[in-house]
């Protein structure tokens, strides 16, 4: 465990001497950051690299466009490196666009929106796409009013006591940004706003996005994890990526990986990594809702602890985590005033209780104000946070 801990700061540059250069690397290297939660992808990046600040991360993505927003694995919101999203979008996201237009075919059809669903859909794509070319970059709002289709209104959960009624443009525009012909771009007003502008995927790749063979990405995306991750089990690979077991092993049995002992199920790392990782200096972090580390592995004991039932929700998304020497220790929140607030769920020491404590007035002087709740709650951040 202590050589994986060791691993696990080092890779995930998230010890003293393995900090990111900038925000692309590090999203590169950690094989994405979360999105689902926008502070996730900034919060990440003050972590792991020195001095990041908010204006670093929107210029990478938004000025440069070295990053941009994508769905990848397990149907989840990414932030990549445009080297990296290629192999995403052909390992992952293909397979997913396909589903989602089987799924607003069967709503537009239940909903009685037209006869010919298949039909209504593809008009609504390319009446979209135009509406999006003439205007640049617009909101979904925007382009609703330029498109009578994505107001057609239906019916969701019908009979259910949260049924309720819905506009076709949120999934009109999800599954096209699915299929890589749209982006997510500047969100409307500050960084933790979660409603962004749409942009043609062509102001990220001016030939649009390249398509790539989907064995041969998934093949390359297990092995670019398996560099910051292993490491890992084969339920760690399948769960990550969300695939099926059988496209898992497969992807696997090309990759050039060999079997190490760990302190359960033996695990795998690529075939010429298998030197363990100079040790690691304790140190406090605090680690954002759904961090790519915490959310790295879905066999978590190892760093994660007994503390799974208050910092992870019903659905396994992780909260706001405090991080001691390499594993998870506690947990934290933004209160209405802006200060963060702290607890350590197992005794530590007090040299590292006073880690954890300067650690939150380093982030609380970041924030400086800012007040966020996270889009998954879990049981001691909503205690925390009051």
């Amino acid at each position: 465990m202590d050589e994986r801990r060791a691993r696990l700061l080092r890779r995930s540059h998230l010890s003293p001497a393995d900090r990111a250069s900038d925000v692309a690397t590090a999203a590169g290297d950690l094989v994405g950051l979360h999105a689902t939660d926008p502070v996730t992808v900034y919060l990440a990046a003050v972590a792991r690299i020195d001095g990041a600040k908010v204006v670093d991360v929107e210029r990478a993505l938004y000025e440069e466009r070295s990053m941009l927003r994508m769905l990848g694995m397990r149907r989840t919101l990414f932030v990549v490196p445009v080297d990296l999203a290629p192999v995403v979008h052909a390992a992952c996201t293909r397979a997913i666009a396909g589903t989602e237009r089987k799924r607003l075919v069967r709503l537009v059809e239940q909903g009685g929106v037209a006869q010919d669903a298949v039909r209504w859909v593809e008009e609504a794509n390319e009446a979209t796409m135009r509406a999006l070319a003439t205007r640049g970059e617009a909101f979904a709002s925007e382009l609703s009013a330029d498109v009578p289709a994505l107001r057609a209104r239906i019916r969701l959960a019908e009979g259910k006591p949260y049924a309720a009624d819905a506009t076709l443009t949120t999934f009109v525009l999800s599954r096209l940004a699915a299929e890589g012909r749209i982006v997510r771009g500047r969100p409307r007003g500050t960084w933790v706003s979660s409603q962004h502008r749409w942009a043609p995927v062509e102001a990220w790749f001016p030939g649009g996005l390249p398509q790539l063979p989907t064995e041969g990405a998934r093949v390359e995306l297990v092995r670019r994890w398996l560099r910051t991750y292993g490491p890992a089990t084969v339920a760690d690979v399948r769960w990550w990526t969300g695939w099926t077991l059988k496209e898992t092993r497969r992807a696997l049995a090309e990759v050039p990986a060999t079997e190490v002992a760990l302190d359960g199920p033996p695990g795998l790392v690529l075939a010429d990594d298998v030197d363990p990782a100079p040790p690691v200096e304790p140190g406090a972090l605090l680690l954002p809702a759904l961090d790519p580390t915490v959310m790295g592995w879905t066999e978590r004991d190892w760093y994660l602890g007994p503390h799974r039932e208050v910092l992870f929700d019903r659905n396994g998304n992780a909260g706001p985590t405090v991080w001691w020497d390499g594993r998870v220790v506690g947990g934290w929140a933004v209160r209405a005033d802006g200060t963060v607030a702290s607890r350590l769920l197992e005794d530590v020491g007090r040299e590292a209780a006073t880690a954890v404590d300067d650690a939150a007035d380093r982030l609380e002087a970041w924030l400086d104000g800012t007040r966020f709740t996270p889009r998954f709650r879990t049981p001691l951040e909503r205690e925390l946070s009051g």
